[in-house]
């Protein structure tokens, strides 16, 4: 039943793609046979975009998709929005952001709630970024809302992580989260037409050769992103750091074990929800004999 939608997905076809997201985020009957079925060979470049809130993350990716399309490439956007915590649905709305792109056949946009996923990214991205590499795109952009434990996370399922920072994060450079330093493949300073940006980069340029990865010097790069400036300095960063990790065995088993923890994670919690586990507690609460670990023992 499968075999044509893959067929069409395999292909290109934007309607194939959708019909195959839908399928995959609602499990419906056939969608783990679909993924299984997809070829594991591509070229889409999977980059996650990441960063603190309010450091143009959206407007940088915007101007991207505009310097890649010229450059004839096909792109896909997954924006990632955090979910409310009482309807679990996206708040967000980047796709609005990009309004620009919409109706351009090489401009795929999708938007993921997380649906309070443990670390702000949907329990679905994994499977859903698999299948937008089978449509054949060229780059695929992964951008989080940059809160807490997602900018760390989005470092196990993009090729290539992007940290945006803006300069007046001078001040906190030296305290910055550790895990976030580690995450960076490219640091981008969006926002350089600021004052103390030079000094900033100088200084950020200092940690990151600290933070020196094997094969591989963390670059700091500035753009100033509603001016489009910078962008084919990263782009050429972008595509030396997949070219470098594509000939690195090491790390791609280390991100495809990252990939496959996840998704072994979250099958195994597939019948676990916070608005059940909400319900039960709230019925034993008025009971008046509820206990947190007599409870988990329970489940």
């Amino acid at each position: 039943m499968h075999q044509p939608l893959l067929t069409a997905l395999l292909n290109g076809d934007i309607k194939a793609l959708a019909r195959s997201i839908s399928l995959v985020e609602n499990e419906a009957a056939g969608y783990e046979r679909l993924l299984e079925d997809i070829p594991t060979a591509g070229h889409t470049r999977v980059i996650g975009v990441t960063g603190p809130p309010g450091a143009g993350k959206s407007t940088l990716v915007n101007a991207l998709i505009t310097f890649l399309l010229q450059q004839g490439m096909r792109i896909a956007i997954i924006a990632v929005d955090p979910s409310s915590p009482f309807n679990y649905g996206a708040l967000l709305g980047d796709r609005i952001r990009m309004s620009q792109h919409f109706g351009n056949d090489n401009v795929f946009i999708r938007s993921m709630a997380s649906r309070g996923a443990l670390g702000g990214l949907s329990p679905k991205i994994i499977e859903v970024s698999d299948i937008i590499k089978a449509a054949r795109y060229d780059y695929l952009f992964i951008e989080t809302v940059g809160v807490g434990q997602s900018e760390v996370e989005i470092a196990g399922i993009a090729d290539t992580t992007v940290v945006v920072v803006v300069p007046e994060a001078g001040d906190e450079i030296q305290t910055m989260k550790a895990g976030l330093m580690e995450i960076a493949d490219i640091f981008v300073v969006n926002k350089a037409d600021r004052d103390s940006a030079d000094e900033f980069v100088k200084n950020l340029r200092i940690l990151a050769h600290t933070r020196q990865k094997e094969n591989w010097e963390i670059p700091v790069l500035k753009t100033i992103a509603t001016k489009e400036e910078g962008l084919s300095a990263l782009v050429a960063a972008i595509d030396a750091h997949q070219q470098q990790t594509t000939l690195d065995n090491t790390h791609h088993a280390l991100l495809l074990a990252e990939k496959a923890y996840q998704l072994l994670q979250h099958r195994r919690m597939r019948d676990i929800s916070r608005r059940t586990l909400q319900q039960q507690i709230a019925q034993e609460l008025n009971n008046g004999t509820f206990n947190l670990y007599r409870f988990i023992n329970t489940l």
